[in-house]
């Protein structure tokens, strides 16, 4: 049974029960679900996960309001009820773990990830704040929420970013695809670099990836989850093939031949569906011309005069 399943079923049989036996008052005012930090949240966990970080768990989360009143004495009645559950327990060997379980204020749990109490204020916070942690704030599930407070915010940050700020991004991402691969990978090879040559690759890929997010209106999770949250999207969700192959191929003679086809490849995917969405409409699959077709289209002077790079 995966995590989220695990956590739920905990709920189910007897977190539900505990808030409206203690908490009668509040239990339409808590928030409870799964989201954050950890594979269990995106549903990705399996054997290996339970290694580190990983405990059955749900959070609940308040309005700072109700934590003032019950916070104390809801955290002592979850952990009362997680002690007698059949849980599994947690091993700690990351520094960087960090624990989605338990009580939170909702505006506290936001401001972990977006930096603001709530989804982002400005165009620059969605534009500096990196996808993963967006990702990592609206994942998992949410499975009671009478106020509409926590789910009100998760969904603005699900499909809340600007559109000047989704092209400035996909701007950024197109000339640095066409910098990487198209132009300094297969010039790196020509020198004999072939270090250099993977780096370029790399950045390729990890900007490929990005833009296939974006083009989907999806926040991608951080490198670890990416391939795998990539194959289920509707959009270019199939290119996950070929950008594994570019990053794990061989790299003999043939082989680069091979990737360097490739990435021309996956840039006239990019392109044609560039110009499937009506955001750019160049000639070729040279990327940085739709880069900088992509960012004469922002509406905002502030964000259209950044470097193209920036994003």
């Amino acid at each position: 049974m995966k995590g989220l399943e695990e956590a739920k079923k905990f709920y189910t049989e007897c977190g539900a029960k505990m808030l409206e036996e203690q908490f009668p008052d509040y239990v339409g005012r808590i928030a409870v679900g799964l989201v954050g930090h950890g594979s269990e949240c995106f549903g990705f966990d399996d054997e290996l996960s339970r290694d580190h970080d990983f405990e059955t768990g749900f959070a609940m989360w308040l309005t700072r309001e109700d934590e003032a009143k019950i916070g104390f004495k809801l955290t002592r009645a979850y952990d009362a009820i997680k002690a007698q559950y059949c849980g599994v327990k947690l091993e700690h060997t990351s520094v960087i773990g960090a624990n989605s379980q338990g009580v939170c204020v909702i505006e506290d749990f936001y401001k972990k990830y977006t930096g603001c109490e709530g989804a982002p204020k400005t165009a620059k916070d969605w534009l500096f704040t990196e996808s993963e942690y967006f990702a990592e704030a609206t994942n998992g599930a949410v499975w009671r929420d009478d106020l509409g407070v926590f789910s009100g915010i998760r969904e603005q940050i699900l499909g809340g970013m600007p559109a000047d700020v989704r092209l400035k991004k996909l701007a950024a991402r197109a000339v640095r695809m066409a910098q990487t691969g198209q132009y300094n990978y297969p010039r790196c090879i020509a020198h004999g670099e072939d270090g250099a040559a993977m780096l370029a690759l790399c950045d390729f890929v990890r900007n490929a990836v990005e833009t296939v997010f974006l083009l989907n209106g999806k926040h991608c999770p951080y490198y670890k989850w990416a391939f795998k949250a990539m194959r289920s999207l509707e959009i270019l969700g199939d290119m996950t093939a070929p950008l594994e192959f570019l990053l794990t191929a061989d790299n003999d003679k043939a082989g680069k031949k091979v990737k360097a086809e490739i990435v021309e490849d996956i840039a006239l995917v990019v392109a044609n569906e560039l110009k499937r969405q009506g955001l750019a409409d160049c000639q070729g699959n040279y990327l940085e011309p739709f880069g900088f077709a992509l960012q004469k289209r922002i509406k905002s002077a502030e964000l259209r005069n950044m470097h193209i790079l920036v994003g």
